[in-house]
């Protein structure tokens, strides 16, 4: 009987699985293959990379214009936008692969400066936010970004959803009823299309469909042409016209801010997102720094910046299988070329065509499994309420970065709350002691749970000696040393002696340092 084979040592773990699978379909490591030298010298490779990034290209044309329009800007300030963003960040960026190009929720954030203040305290905004970046970066506040809850995240999403459908109602208010029919024929193609191939963007398939219609009737609607000035040259290096004064940067910089969050917040989500698919790590860091970076780029060449897209990243990545900076340079060389030489085919378009576009990307956007009801009924009731108060903090401010900052304000609160009534105290009289009682207190103790403490304890019926175990707890702040120092003190009053026990050393250092040096209820 032939020798039984040895077993493994340990059974391999799912991303060595993941790893294995794709060693043995490409020949290579999901690293491996993120390297822009080995795709050079890989024909199938390349040709994939170029590829999705052509079609990436294309389908961020009828986006990229939308944007601009929801800014309140020409253009070919979006198209510009989205093709320096793409390139700039091809080199810059932290995450291969993935698409950065002017999107929703930055045009969103930038808007109202337009409408007040004018383009070029827009191009302003945009070189300040990529410096604020920057500065972000360097501080490691892409390491924070595990602090901000999901349901936070499911929040910011749908409020970005429901924004994007609120700016798109200008252009069916007040315009000629075929206006209605072609937006349903677009959305009618977008949702049908990708059943019978998914080569070409569907979302393309319906501008040109709708646009054609157009011109072959002659009907008399509203076209991107109205909107204003599509490129004419590519574009040159500017300096924003506006005084370089203490009051501009107080106009600016509330802009600014909200929509360095706001991109920082979006490209870090998108790329944690593009590690899951690829099986790969990236540096955030970096990212942070090169979506900084691509933004002060953007700002100089006068255009509305931006920050990386989840949805046209998903088409490179998931879609076509692109893996390297090849393909977001693709795309953004593609853009840049087809604004430029197809410019005047552009300004054809009608907008109910670039309407269901950005009807159909706020469906896609919205988390719609938030809101069924057998998500809602098992779902916590706080996190239910965390998602609400960002949404409804978002949309009725339309700024997303307040929406996010009142969401995560919400969700430490019932935390805090929450976790606030996980402290129990025990109390026990000694049998063989009838003068000493003890309470033992099990439970983190921090500034929410301790404020109860004060009213846990006997003061006039306990014995004349106290024993406090903390032996299962933790001392977290000086809240928590506060009331300890407050239970001392009033037992004394009382004439009772109060021992302190089982404090584990990090407790007592802290309670050491601050002993005596606290008022009463401080």
């Amino acid at each position: 009987m032939p020798d039984a084979a040895p077993l493994p040592e340990r059974a391999p773990s799912h991303p060595e699985v993941a790893q294995n699978l794709a060693v043995a379909r490409t020949g290579s490591t999901p690293e491996e293959r993120q390297s822009v030298w080995r795709t050079l010298r890989r024909p199938g490779w390349l040709k994939t990379e170029l590829l999705s990034g052509i079609v990436v290209g294309l389908a961020l044309i009828p986006e990229a214009i939308a944007f601009s329009i929801i800014a309140g800007v020409d253009p070919q300030v979006g198209l510009f936008a989205a093709a320096i963003m793409a390139i700039s960040i091809s080199f810059l960026g932290g995450r291969p692969a993935m698409i950065s190009a002017a999107t929703a929720a930055t045009a969103l954030v930038i808007a109202p400066v337009v409408a007040s203040h004018g383009v070029e305290y827009l191009f302003a905004t945009v070189i300040l936010a990529g410096v604020l970046q920057v500065v972000m970066g360097l501080a490691g506040v892409a390491r924070l970004m595990r602090f901000i809850p999901r349901s936070v995240m499911t929040g910011f999403v749908n409020a970005l959803a429901i924004l994007m459908v609120l700016s798109q109602l200008p252009d069916l208010m007040g315009v000629p009823w075929p206006v209605y029919a072609l937006v349903g024929l677009g959305l009618l193609i977008i949702f049908l299309f990708p059943r019978l191939t998914g080569a070409v963007p569907a979302s393309l398939v319906s501008i040109l469909v709708v646009t054609g219609l157009v011109l072959v009737a002659q009907l008399a609607v509203p076209t991107v042409g109205d909107k204003g000035e599509l490129p004419q040259a590519l574009p040159m290096l500017v300096l924003p016209q506006v005084p370089l004064t203490l009051e501009t940067f107080q106009v600016i910089a509330p802009y600014a801010a909200a929509m360095a969050v706001v991109g920082l917040m979006e490209s870090l989500m998108t790329a944690k997102l593009v590690d899951d698919v690829t099986d790969t790590g990236s540096s955030k860091t970096r990212e942070s720094l090169g979506q900084g970076g691509a933004n002060i780029i953007a700002g100089f060449f006068g255009t509305m910046g931006g920050c990386a897209m989840i949805g046209q990243t998903m088409i490179n990545v998931k879609a076509n299988g692109a893996r390297t900076r090849l393909s977001t340079l693709a795309a953004g060389v593609m853009l840049l070329l087809l604004s430029v030489l197809l410019g005047d085919a552009v300004g054809r378009v009608p907008m109910a065509a670039l309407v269901a576009v950005m009807l159909y990307v706020s469906w896609a956007t919205f988390e719609w499994h938030s809101i069924r009801p057998a998500t809602l009924k098992a779902m916590p009731k706080s996190e239910t309420a965390v998602m609400l108060v960002t949404v409804a903090a978002t949309v009725a401010t339309s700024n997303l970065a307040i929406g996010v900052g009142l969401g995560v304000l919400t969700a430490m609160v019932l935390f805090a709350r929450r976790v606030a009534h996980f402290v129990t105290v025990r109390r026990t009289v000694q049998e063989s002691d009838a003068g000493l009682v003890t309470y033992r207190v099990d439970g983190e103790l921090f500034w929410a749970s301790s404020n109860d403490l004060y009213t846990q304890f006997d003061y006039l019926g306990d014995p004349g000696r106290v024993a406090i175990d903390l032996s299962r707890s933790h001392l977290w702040d000086v809240s928590t040393i506060a009331s300890l120092e407050a239970i001392t003190e009033k037992y004394e009053r009382y004439g009772k002696t109060v021992e302190v026990v089982g404090l584990n050393e990090a407790s007592i250092a802290m309670r050491d340092r601050l002993r005596g040096k606290l008022a009463p209820g401080e």
